[in-house]
């Protein structure tokens, strides 16, 4: 079984080690079990797995102080000359949570992301290496996924040792090609885009069922604080949002996620997600037909296994950022996906309890990564900021109402599809 220890840096006992360029301390956790975690963690959360006798500890950290690298431009492109053997004529930042992402331009003529993993994410090198293979996978099979480019020595990862201002550390590099469009964030969301959304979400988690790799056990990851399987292990970051009143909403929703989802994971299907269909993951180009076609799906980095109504309810929540008409978007998703996935009885009824946990997840944890990375609170809080308003609408609107405009919405949308032919 799985039990999810709690670990804090006043439960540990000091220890002079270096484990890949990074001081460690070792957890008390309850005997026998040992586990080891960096000493510049706040709070950990420590998976233990029993069986056959044995009994292993392994990290699945939140925010890491000083494990996100801070490359120089420069660096940037000794990097990508030295590992890929391409000319910079031009390098810029992009947008991160916790890595460090380069837009580069080639004097060759081509375009690319240099994606650099933080520290501590960069020493799951297999759960990595299934990520890469996952974006090739859904390339290879029609879908706009960014695949890595191969190294001088025909790698597609390297692990660079550096010092970014923290001492030496591991960090996993990555040159990726480059997707045209812009983030569907920066476009209008009509409800044909919205459509396509949830049909583009619905055929990708369709198509990762028949993905096969050896170390697919990777995605296993049962204390992933962002999978929708782990709601409850928000409550221990809850004071994130102390003098906060919408700490009572989430309280409630946790509560009723406890009650009403978590006895019934098991009537979910199952699949792999991508755990991060979200407005600005998505890319979208211009479009004479719809206005807008999606033209790429970026960040795989929240993969993990799960459920199919997980994505659903993700794709629902972020597709409700940025619209001015919020709770009539899940309508045009629901049907986009539906048309791919009908959902069955037990996940429909899990569906507004699911886009409210997903909600606290991203108020909750965002407030935590502030905490952590304050000169970063502008792009950590981006979607936080819209989502406590939003998560408060769909309290208040209740569950019942919210479910007659997103089904009834979903029916009239496909109808009316059905009706025009627009469904390429």
């Amino acid at each position: 079984m799985w039990e999810v220890l709690q670990a804090s840096t006043g439960a540990v006992s000091s220890l002079s080690s270096q484990c890949g360029g990074q001081s460690e301390a070792i957890a008390q956790c309850p005997p026998p079990y040992t586990g080891v975690f960096s000493e510049w963690w706040d709070t950990v959360e420590i998976s233990v797995w029993e069986g056959n006798g044995t009994s292993d500890c392994f990290i699945e950290a939140m925010s890491v102080k000083d494990s996100k690298p801070n490359l120089s431009a420069s660096q940037a492109t000794e990097i990508t000359a030295r590992l890929f053997g391409l000319t910079v004529s031009s390098v810029r930042p992009l947008p991160s949570y916790d890595d460090q992402n380069f837009h580069v331009v080639s004097s060759e003529g081509g375009q690319y992301v240099l994606k650099v993993m933080n520290s501590a994410d960069s020493q799951n090198l297999t759960l990595l290496e299934v990520q890469t293979h996952t974006m090739n996978f859904l390339w290879q099979r029609g879908l706009p996924a960014q695949t890595a480019v191969p190294t001088v020595t025909g790698q597609l990862m390297s692990l660079e040792e550096m010092d970014c201002g923290f001492g030496l550390q591991k960090y996993l590099v990555r040159l990726l090609t480059f997707l045209p469009g812009t983030i569907m964030a920066k476009v209008t969301c009509t409800p044909q885009l919205l459509y396509e959304a949830g049909r583009t979400a619905a055929t990708m988690d369709t198509i990762l069922l028949q993905m096969e790799h050896p170390h697919l056990s990777a995605l296993q990851r049962e204390s992933f604080i962002w999978n929708l399987g782990s709601v409850p292990l928000l409550e221990r970051f809850l004071p994130v949002l102390d003098g906060d009143p919408m700490q009572e909403v989430v309280k409630n929703v946790i509560e009723q996620y406890k009650i009403h989802v978590e006895p019934k994971l098991s009537s979910f299907r199952k699949c792999i997600n991508h755990g991060d269909f979200n407005d600005h993951n998505v890319l979208v180009e211009a479009d004479g037909q719809s206005g807008y076609r999606i033209s790429g799906i970026l960040d795989f980095g929240d993969m993990s296994s799960g459920r199919l109504v997980f994505e659903l309810a993700i794709t629902i929540m972020y597709m409700m950022i940025e619209s001015p008409r919020p709770l009539q978007m899940g309508g045009p998703v629901l049907a986009g996906w539906e048309s791919v996935l009908p959902v069955n009885s037990e996940e429909r009824d899990a569906l507004y309890l699911l886009v409210m946990s997903r909600f606290c997840q991203s108020l909750v944890l965002a407030r935590h990564a502030v905490l952590q990375q304050p000169e970063n609170e502008e792009y950590l809080m981006t979607t936080a900021k819209t989502g406590i308003r939003l998560l408060r609408l769909l309290w208040d609107t209740g569950k019942d109402q919210v479910e007659k405009i997103w089904f009834n919405g979903a029916a009239e949308f496909s109808r009316s599809i059905q009706k025009t032919g627009t469904e390429n």
